[in-house]
């Protein structure tokens, strides 16, 4: 036997075994159970002896039987007054019926235990009993399974009569035809004495007539409901035969079985736990008896036509007349049963019809259809496998019938599905009706896999095809709906690796590289600290974007990836995280120190800078090199990947501060050096708002007078901690171009308005404020405004300067021009600001209305000492002098730089040689005073007195 046969045989056995025992009632069911049978045992021993006297005996055959009937009364009304399902009609028909019973009763007990008198033979209590049995027909009624078409109800009806017929036949013949011709009787006694009987009849014939056509909904409740009324119409027969009734006194044994039947009738809608319909359905003893059902349903007319002939053949044996309403009887049942015969013919030759339709269409849509439907036999082996085989499978259907199933799934599979097998096999039907297993299945279609695999774990060649088979129980075998799902499972693959990967140069992404590098710090390696992480940056990578285009840049990325892969060990990973920023995961071995793992991992890295720094071939021919900065971060025992891979970013951003194509092993300090960094930036965000900005201005001094010709505003930042920052410093911490633009504005604004203020005093020194070319092009900062704000603080023209900074190759020459020559006519002068610096100045001197050229401070620094530097500075200088250009040499510190700038040609200085910046108090003193000494032929301070400091500064530390 196969494995999944073996399954599926041990599951019929085992599985079961524990069923019944859910079906099986509850504890307090069992106590009512043992409750009922021991008042009705009691009863019945009492009625046996009599119960010791005759009035007692009297009063429990007469109010004993009304208290039964009106218990069962309440119970079925209290039932349907707390359940709406569909048979709530009958429990009340049922209550009212037991009312009936209950009243009648009353009323013997009324004349023979009251009134002590003999019930007479018409009363009040006959037209009770005379009403218990037509609303207990209805009921039952109610409680059947409704036939669903005329014919079922013609034949309902029909089985009816055949059971009512032959038991009025039978019961004719046997007593009621005495009954009816008692002498001295008169017509209503005669009919009253037929009424009984025939009523009873009625009711038998619809118990009978529905025992096989009850509702599988609440069928134990059913079945009770029917014995108790079986039981009732039982004693009601023996008490019409003329020989009991005639001996019959309240109190005798007959009356334990109204009693029994009436308590039974009480029990029956509370006493039997219920299940639900799917419950019902699922139970294998109603399966089971299904069979026995039926058969004996279809034998219900001819055992009537048994009983009706019987009781023919009794008034022939007698020697008796055969009595004309038995024969009147007799042909009604012969009649009925061939009406019903001839019903059922049709019905037959109608069922026959559409079964042999459905099996056609069910035949045409198993054999049409796309999926392939097997059958599995207990044992595992296939009984039947449509003919989609050939199609999907690539085999015929006849040469995979008779095959193991297990045979034909891979050995990789076959044992998850072997559990799922069990697993479904073991679940309830009702709760789990089919199951779906996916797994590969050996087809006949060549030697290659469709799914990537040839022929993998089993030796032997043949076409494994991704399948999804949808499984049901059928017979106690399964049922396979499957289907070829190989595209599928490739398209999902190709997805995942989509997902996982970089499109441009498959490399892993960003995501795949961190759920390995999560891997990597757990399981086994997570106390490896040789583990580590290199974070790539290529330097100068946007450069080639922009002067050879993006695809161009693609070619690099993609070559620059190629040499990473390479260059990494098989068990390492290299990733692309986005944009020209790599990395790669170095897998520890374990074996070495840490010092000499370092020192390992240090020269990969540096033969990985050197690799990737080597000249890059483009298409198109051109040739290009970029650099590689490169930041190198060990594992540590209980690190997570975050945090793994922070720590080699932050050491690759160290190593492009530090000068780049260089590699950088994280220390803890810059983490800590990041930390105090945001917390700088955040406290930055608030400082402008907080008031925490002054503005300083430093004088700019005419080296041929010694007076002050403008001063240049500055604005310095003193955080909570008393540090005073200068704009170099607190500008590089944060990256925030709304707050570089809003600061500014500020600048701009306070140093108009104070320097308004000092106008009006007497003091028009005009001031110079510093604004790079991109915040000049900037829609935030429109010249309109800086028109309305010169006219709003009545500024006189000439006493704005503003110092153009931070030109760079992006910045539109032709756009700035039109800017600043806007300005100029609001009477805006323009200084050029870090002459010297780079190409772009001269290009800017070339095209833009420049008044003023400040020289950079890298010139100033080495005036003195570098010869090479004198000559540049006084080119400089001569140049602006031929451009009518006004100079201002910067950070100039000591007097021999005074000098040596004056001697080769320099209008103007601002450094520490004069004053540093000064706050608004000192600055008027200052210009109150309005002179500076200059030194003269020999190296001394101005004056002979100490530089200008102003009190609000403090030092600077490095950052």
């Amino acid at each position: 036997m196969s494995a999944p046969g073996a399954v599926i045989a041990r599951s019929r056995v085992g599985g079961d075994s524990g069923r019944p025992g859910r079906d099986r009632p509850g504890i307090g069911s069992i106590v009512a159970q043992v409750a009922l049978g021991l008042i009705c045992a009691g009863y019945t021993t009492g009625a046996s002896l009599g119960w010791g006297s005759p009035e007692l005996a009297l009063f429990m055959g007469d109010f004993g039987l009304s208290a039964a009937a009106l218990t069962a009364a309440v119970s079925c009304f209290l039932y349907a007054r707390a359940h709406r399902g569909s048979d709530r009609p009958a429990w009340l028909l049922f209550a009212f019926s037991s009312f009936m019973a209950a009243s009648g009763n009353a009323v013997w007990g009324w004349y023979e235990v009251v009134l002590r008198a003999p019930v007479p033979d018409s009363s009040v209590a006959d037209l009770f009993f005379l009403l218990f049995a037509p609303p207990a027909v209805v009921g039952l009624l109610v409680l059947a399974k409704k036939p669903v078409t005329r014919a079922g109800w013609v034949c309902l009806g029909l089985d009816a009569w055949l059971i009512g017929g032959s038991l009025l036949t039978l019961s004719w013949s046997l007593a009621l035809a005495r009954t009816a011709h008692f002498e001295g009787e008169s017509v209503a006694q005669a009919a009253l004495s037929l009424a009984y009987p025939l009523l009873d009849i009625v009711l038998v014939s619809m118990v009978l007539a529905l025992h096989f056509r009850r509702s599988q909904a609440n069928r134990s409740a059913t079945n009770t409901a029917i014995a108790a009324l079986a039981l009732t119409v039982l004693c009601d027969a023996l008490f019409t035969s003329p020989l009991l009734r005639e001996n019959y006194a309240s109190g005798q044994l007959l009356d334990a079985g109204w009693f029994a039947g009436s308590l039974l009738l009480a029990y029956a809608p509370w006493g039997v736990r219920r299940l639900p319909d799917s419950t019902a359905h699922a139970r294998g003893p109603w399966l089971h008896s299904r069979p026995v059902a039926g058969s004996l349903a279809a034998l219900t007319p001819y055992l009537a036509a048994a009983v009706c002939t019987l009781g023919i053949l009794y008034n022939v044996v007698e020697g008796r007349r055969v009595d004309r309403v038995v024969v009147l009887t007799g042909c009604a049942v012969v009649l009925a049963l061939v009406v019903r015969q001839g019903i059922m013919l049709l019905d037959n030759i109608a069922l026959t019809h559409e079964l042999a339709q459905k099996e056609n269409h069910f035949r045409s849509l198993v054999q049409g259809s796309s999926d392939v439907i097997m059958i599995a036999a207990p044992t595992g082996i296939l009984r039947y496998v449509s003919p989609a085989a050939a199609g999907v499978y690539g085999r015929e259907a006849d040469e995979l019938i008779g095959s193991e199933l297990a045979s034909l799934i891979h050995p990789e599979d076959l044992g998850a599905v072997v559990h799922e097998v069990r697993r479904f096999l073991a679940a309830s039907p009702a709760d789990e009706p089919t199951t779906r297993i996916e797994c590969r299945f050996r087809s006949g279609h060549g030697g290659t896999s469709r799914s990537g695999e040839a022929g993998s774990g089993s030796g032997s060649g043949g076409d494994w095809l991704n399948v999804e088979s949808t499984v049901n129980r059928h017979q106690g075998g399964l049922i396979f709906n499957s289907r070829d799902v190989t595209e599928r499972v490739r398209l999902q693959a190709q997805l995942q690796h989509n997902a996982e990967h970089d499109p441009l140069t498959d490399l892993p992404n960003r995501a795949l590289f961190t759920r390995r590098v999560r891997q990597a710090l757990g399981g086994r390696r997570s106390s490896d600290p040789g583990t580590a992480v290199l974070f790539i940056d290529l330097d100068g990578f946007k450069g080639v974007n922009d002067r050879l285009g993006h695809q161009a840049g693609d070619d690099l990325l993609v070559q620059a990836a190629r040499r990473l892969q390479e260059s990494v060990r098989a068990g390492d990973t290299a990733a692309r995280l986005g944009g020209d920023e790599f990395a790669a995961l170095i897998l520890g071995d374990g074996g070495r120190e840490q010092d000499a793992r370092e020192t390992q991992v240090q020269e990969i890295a540096d033969r990985l800078r050197l690799t990737l720094s080597r000249p890059y071939r483009l298409d198109g021919g051109n040739e290009v090199r970029v650099a590689a900065s490169i930041g190198v971060a060990f594992a540590e025992p209980g690190m997570e990947a975050g945090d793994l891979l922070r720590n080699a970013d932050l050491a690759m951003y160290r190593a492009k501060a530090a000068g780049k194509d260089r590699v950088e092993l994280y220390a803890p300090q810059m983490q800590a050096e990041v930390v105090r960094r945001t917390e700088l930036a955040a406290r930055l965000r608030t400082a402008l708002h907080d008031g925490e900005f002054a503005l300083l201005h430093q004088p700019v001094v005419d080296l041929a007078t010694g007076r002050i010709s403008a001063v240049s505003a500055q604005a310095r930042w003193r955080s909570t901690q008393g540090i005073l920052f200068t704009p170099a410093e607190y500008l590089r911490v944060t990256d925030d171009g709304e707050r570089t633009a809003e600061l500014g504005r500020w600048l701009l604004e306070e140093a108009v308005e104070q320097a308004a203020e000092r106008a009006g005093i007497g003091h028009r020194t005009p001031v110079s404020i510093r604004l790079s070319a991109r915040r000049l092009l900037d829609r935030s900062l429109p010249l309109g405004s800086v028109e309305s704000l010169l006219t709003r603080h009545g500024l006189p023209s000439g006493s704005l300067i503003i110092e153009l900074a931070d030109s760079d190759a992006r910045t539109s020459l032709d756009e700035l021009e039109q800017r600043l020559v806007t300005l100029r006519r609001l009477g805006v002068r323009i200084a050029l600001d870090g002459f010297g610096s780079g190409h772009v100045a001269i290009d800017a001197l070339r095209r833009l209305p420049v008044d003023i050229l400040k020289l950079d401070r890298g010139l100033v620094e080495g005036v003195v000492e570098s010869a090479r530097l004198r000559k540049i500075t006084r080119g400089v200088l001569r140049i602006a002098g031929e451009l009518g250009l006004q100079t201002v040499a910067e950070g100039v510190d000591v007097p021999e730089q005074v000098l040596a700038l004056r001697a080769m040609g320099c209008s103007h200085a601002q450094g520490m040689a004069f004053a540093g910046p000064l706050d608004e108090y000192r600055l008027r003193r200052a210009l109150v005073r309005d002179e500076y000494p200059l030194p003269g032929a020999v190296a001394v301070r101005a004056g002979n007195h100490p530089p200008i400091r102003s009190n609000t500064e403090t030092p600077v530390p490095p950052t």
